[in-house]
């Protein structure tokens, strides 16, 4: 059997919207199972996110620390952010992330790996991106306003084999940034050379 996620849409026999908000809507689909039975599945749907694995010349990762307030914690992330610009192709939605809550941009874009953050509850998707030949944006050319969640927002350059070691012991929990250390640590054994371009479909 050849391992390769596919397209598949069950039939939905009803459908049934409960709440929706500024980013996700919370939705009740009947869906009719093998054998003829039904069954409700509940799920969020979300417009999807990018996010960016940016490495520096000394194969360090660009990691941002945010408050998420359902963990009640701050977390270590990668820069990333919604696709809620109408017509923004995923590469540029990720190149203005980086630019706006990093204050970097890059001249080398590469498609990482792509995630379905919680295929069981919610149709969300993430394209992780690898950024690199990465330069600072000069404060004269970045006029974005840091809100919210965002302010005061550090950001740290970490080795990529460290970034690793703190994916594995527990002391990272994004799971966009532990997937992207992780895949670029997998992809830097052959210096990228199989990584799929920016502007490759999603699947």
């Amino acid at each position: 059997m050849r391992i390769e996620d596919t397209p598949e849409a069950w039939d939905v026999v009803a459908s049934a919207e409960h709440f929706s908000g500024r980013v996700i809507t919370v939705v009740t689909d009947t869906v009719r199972m093998p054998r003829d039975e039904v069954a409700d599945r509940d799920y969020v749907v979300h417009p999807g996110s990018v996010a960016v694995v940016a490495l520096d010349e000394q194969d360090r990762v660009l990691l941002i620390r945010q408050y998420r307030h359902p963990m009640r914690r701050l977390l270590w992330e990668l820069p990333a952010g919604l696709r809620d610009v109408e017509g923004e192709s995923l590469v540029a939605g990720a190149a203005r992330e980086l630019a706006e809550e990093a204050g970097y941009r890059a001249a080398t874009w590469h498609t990482l790996v792509d995630l379905a953050t919680s295929p069981g509850m919610s149709n969300e998707r993430i394209r992780v991106f690898l950024a690199r030949d990465v330069t600072p944006i000069p404060e004269e050319e970045n006029g974005f306003v840091h809100r919210h969640e965002e302010i005061d927002m550090p950001v740290e350059w970490v080795p990529l084999a460290e970034a690793v070691d703190k994916a594995l012991s527990g002391m990272i929990h994004n799971s966009p940034a532990v997937a992207g250390i992780l895949a670029a640590y997998a992809a830097s054994a052959e210096r990228f050379a199989r990584l799929r371009p920016a502007d490759a479909p999603e699947e």
